[in-house]
């Protein structure tokens, strides 16, 4: 089985590789017949003394001699470069080692070997396009981000509980990487996979990342430009998209949780969605401007929201004990008027362990509606025209309708 494999595996390899440099001119070494015969020649290798593989190594040595004659011919300008002078070589080295890998490894390892390969050589153009029109400063954020997932993460695995709370830090930080994944992959798919779209689409991507400022940014466009259908629609889309986001955000950490508040967050946003969609027919298909908030990657944004989190958690507890389980949903309403990422991830992590699931999902829809009215009050406060009362009233009434799902909830 495993022969066959690696025989499928290399045919496919050499197939995609002539597609991709078939008009090459001079020819380049490699093919739909020479990678099945490398990869072949690998895997003999390999079996003639499997245990310290020193035939396969003195092959590499050979492959490796190959390799740096055809790098020193394309530099020296004897060949024509096929793609750069490395991709070639590259993949050659592939389809030798798929040899090895597929008589030893898991079946996926050498399918995605291959297939990752295969798309990477394929997307230069793509690549290269997202390169050119990505500035130097997000590869100093992307770094940011992997710093707090690959550094800072694993060193708080065996921290203890934070006093006075039911979270740890690592609890914090899984809160803050989850929080900053989802903001950061909308950002990207806002600012570099669909720049152009039009204003719902990129006020829907903008609620991914944070309703509230998507509301202040069109708004201040409302009041530049005017109060349009299609600003009205995107407002609302935001907040559409802040209780699938809510959701998702609560079920990465609190399954039961998110079942508890999953029928009213969705009822709400398909609600939120059919109003925005009666704006929309209203609109002419006006463009989005300014519409792509700042990057949320950063150090200082993420040591904020970790701080919130802590503070809220304290807050939390101190309320609990002090007032109970009606002090928690009060304090739910006070904390919709800022930022409620903190208040969700401290209920969805346990932080107020003794409410109970059910009261714990009445408090988030509370605080989502609460904040719904502050995003109408910014709505008003920012365009500044007679017309802001139309998406103030539109959140109005979905702040009115979360109330009453809430209601429904608690008896």
């Amino acid at each position: 089985m495993s022969y066959l494999v690696l025989l499928g595996l290399a045919l496919f390899f050499g197939f995609a590789f002539e597609e991709f440099f078939g008009e090459e001119s001079p020819p380049v070494p490699g093919g739909i017949r020479t990678f099945p015969l490398v990869s072949l020649a690998g895997a003999a290798l390999y079996l003639i003394e499997p245990h310290y593989a020193l035939a396969f190594i003195a092959g590499l040595f050979v492959l490796g001699a190959w390799i740096g004659l055809y790098i020193r011919a394309v530099l020296a300008g004897d060949r024509k470069p096929a793609d750069g002078p490395l991709i070639v070589p590259m993949c050659v080295l592939i389809a030798f080692v798929l040899g090895p890998i597929a008589l030893t490894q898991p079946l996926w390892i050498s399918f995605a070997l291959v297939v990752g390969a295969v798309l990477l050589v394929g997307s230069r153009a793509w690549l290269h396009a997202v390169v050119a029109r990505v500035p130097k400063e997000e590869a100093v954020t992307l770094g940011q981000f992997l710093l707090l997932v690959g550094v800072v993460l694993p060193l708080l695995y065996d921290a203890p509980r934070i006093p006075y709370t039911e979270i740890t830090p690592l609890h914090v930080w899984l809160a803050v990487v989850a929080v900053s994944t989802l903001s950061y992959a909308s950002y990207l798919l806002q600012r570099y996979v669909l720049p152009d779209s039009g204003v719902i689409v990129a006020a829907a991507l903008g609620g991914l990342y944070s309703s509230t400022a998507t509301t202040v940014v069109l708004a201040r466009t409302a009041h530049d430009d005017g109060v349009t259908p299609e600003i009205t629609a995107g407002i609302v889309a935001a907040t559409a998209m802040m209780y699938l986001r809510m959701v998702v955000i609560v079920a990465i950490f609190n399954l039961e949780l998110a079942r508890a508040i999953v029928i009213p967050a969705l009822a709400l946003a398909a609600i939120s969605i059919a109003i925005a969609a009666v704006f929309a027919r209203r609109g002419n298909g006006v463009k989005a401007t300014n519409v792509v908030p700042n990057n949320p990657l950063q150090l200082g944004t993420a040591m904020v929201f970790a701080a919130l989190l802590i503070a809220i958690s304290l807050l939390s507890n101190w309320v609990q004990a002090h007032a109970g389980a009606q002090g928690v949903l009060a304090l739910a309403a006070v904390v919709g008027v800022t930022d409620i990422d903190p208040f969700v991830l401290s209920l969805a992590q346990g932080g107020v362990a003794s409410i109970g699931i059910a009261t714990a999902a009445v408090a988030i829809v509370i605080a989502s509606s609460s904040n719904n009215l502050l995003k109408a009050v910014y709505a008003i406060a920012f365009t500044r025209r007679p017309q802001s009362i139309i998406p103030a009233g539109a959140l109005g009434a979905l702040c009115v309708l979360g109330l009453i799902a809430a209601w429904i909830m608690a008896r």
